[in-house]
């Protein structure tokens, strides 16, 4: 066996989830290693698209994936999706080829570790035959205990080494749970028993912790809600206000202002958490429980930062004021949902309100969906009309704030709940950026909804510059439903809400290709997040 089979079948047998990949002459033999090993892979047709696809099976699936490439230009295909990757702390390896040492002026030469530190991943690599195995299970208990993006480099010299025979690959536990100290505790049960309107507000480091929350909720009183990024994580709760931010609701962002205390629970309480701070009332209490100490009052001043996970401090903090006998009652708020917000309908003239779409669609589509959002102007109507069943029935890839993700990120997401219809929100520019991805969901015959928000434009540069020369971000109307069946998908043009039956008929059929939905949508005069967004 050489070297390059072992490592993947050591990732095989450490428990990764699906490999992604575009194969090429330096990442061939890993990438049938891993499949030897019994990983699924998925050929993508662009790296940048399985980059983004392993992002996304990582978040829904809970297992660490692997992201499989070649050497050079291979690697730097997919950077961005790396990116996203990293700075939103996705457990995912990497697995790239790399130059041998003495290729000295190979065409595919880089620097790969610098890459990697550049954006955020942690450089590694497999050294020799020898140490292969320990080389690759470091890699592997870095991205699940530190819940990092790891690129494993393996040089093409050392992959075609003779590798041992047996090798005994060691169980890699996932991150052990972070307790608070009984003093941090203790203060923030005492800022529990003061407040008499608390908020919390859950982000991506409460995932799966839902229970011990809405348990702490229930005690202290508190409403809770979430970041973008944790959207779903309270739906079944009566005392939800939604998303705090740029997506919250008039009512919803009414209740944040009107905390005395607001607690982020593995949350960064940043500017799109916030509002750039408008969300929070000027004497309430802020606090962040984190298991990073770095990312205490990091964006802002905060009267408690305590370390720990979300889970056990929720838990612990309960405990604290069931001891002290605290209980505070609390009232289910008025609905928070956009959804019953009343508008004035822009539809008309062939064109659909974005916002009459992304309604009539969450009645359409089944409760039981993952939804994944590209980013752009669009962003804020499926994010916050289309309701999921829990966060992971929502794969929001924004910490690089890049456009075009969105395809690959369906994809993987699809593939990680194959019980959920996959639905995808995306903009016409994310669209056409990613739009080789098509075959790709075709091929693996994945039921995707891709709900195209089309405006024949770059939105957000549409509505930030206003009166100047828009010929460098506005497009000729493309029929992108003829696009689509031209990959072999069903499509449909939406122009009013009439023409959304077309989707209800697709739901009813097989559902044995995906649908493309190119709904042209109204002027919306630059969406409400993002006009927040722009003002300061």
């Amino acid at each position: 066996m050489k070297v390059a089979e072992l490592v993947g079948r050591t990732l095989a047998e450490l428990g990764v989830g699906a490999s992604f990949g575009v194969v090429g002459s330096g990442n061939f033999e890993a990438t049938n290693g891993l499949r030897a090993g019994g990983v699924r892979f998925v050929a993508a047709r662009h790296e940048g698209g399985a980059a983004s696809m392993a992002d996304a099976y990582a978040r829904m699936s809970g297992q660490v994936s692997v992201l499989s490439l070649h050497q050079g230009c291979g690697l730097t295909n997919a950077l961005t999706g790396i990116t996203e990757a990293a700075k939103s702390r996705t457990p995912m390896i990497v697995l790239a080829g790399d130059t041998a040492a003495s290729s000295v002026l190979s065409n595919f030469r880089v620097d790969q570790d610098a890459l990697a530190a550049a954006v955020g991943a942690v450089p590694e690599r497999v050294h020799g035959a020898r140490t292969a195995v320990a080389d690759t299970v470091r890699a592997y208990r870095t991205a699940v205990q530190q819940r990092r993006t790891v690129l494993l480099n393996l040089p093409l010299d050392v992959q075609a080494q003779e590798a041992p025979e047996a090798v005994t690959v060691p169980e890699i536990p996932g991150p052990a749970p972070i307790r608070p100290c009984a003093e941090a505790v203790a203060k923030l049960a005492d800022l529990l028993v003061e407040a008499r309107r608390p908020v919390f507000i859950a982000g991506r480091g409460a995932r799966g912790s839902a229970t011990p929350l809405k348990e702490l909720a229930e005690v202290s009183g508190a409403l809770p809600a979430t970041s973008a990024v944790a959207h779903g994580l309270f739906h079944d709760d009566p005392f939800s206000i939604g998303i705090s931010g740029g997506f919250s609701s008039p009512r919803a962002a009414d209740h944040i202002r009107d905390a005395d205390l607001v607690i982020g629970w593995g949350c960064a309480l940043n500017m799109w958490t916030t509002r750039h701070g408008t969300l929070l009332g000027p004497d309430a209490r802020l606090v962040q429980v984190d298991v990073d100490q770095a990312a205490l009052g990091a964006h802002r001043p905060i009267d408690l930062g305590v370390v720990g996970d979300v889970a056990s401090t929720a838990v612990d903090v309960r405990a604290e004021l069931e001891r002290r006998g605290h209980h505070r009652s609390r009232e289910a708020p008025e609905t928070t949902r956009w959804n019953d917000v009343p508008y004035n309908d822009l539809s008309g003239g062939g064109r659909i309100d974005p916002r009459t779409l992304s309604r009539r669609l969450d009645e359409i589509l089944p409760a039981e969906r993952v939804v994944s959002i590209d980013s752009g102007n669009f962003m804020g109507y499926p994010s916050a009309y289309l309701s999921v069943p829990d966060e992971n029935g929502f794969c929001f890839t924004q910490a690089f704030q890049s456009i075009g993700l969105g395809l690959g990120t369906a994809i993987g997401a699809a593939l990680a709940r194959p019980d959920r219809l996959p639905v995808l929100g995306v903009g016409d520019g994310g669209f056409h950026m990613a739009l080789s991805e098509l075959e790709t969901a075709v091929r693996l015959r994945i039921p995707l909804v891709v709900i195209v928000y089309d405006d024949a434009a770059y939105g957000a540069e549409i509505h930030h510059f206003g009166a100047a020369d828009m010929t460098t971000v506005r497009f000729p109307d493309t029929d992108i439903a003829a696009i689509g069946c031209g990959f072999g998908c069903a499509g449909v043009t939406v122009r009013s809400v009439e023409d959304l039956a077309a989707v209800e008929d697709w739901l009813d059929g097989s559902q044995d290709a995906p649908l493309v939905v190119d709904a042209k949508i109204a002027d919306d005069g630059g969406s409400w997040w993002l006009a927040e967004a722009f003002r300061h």
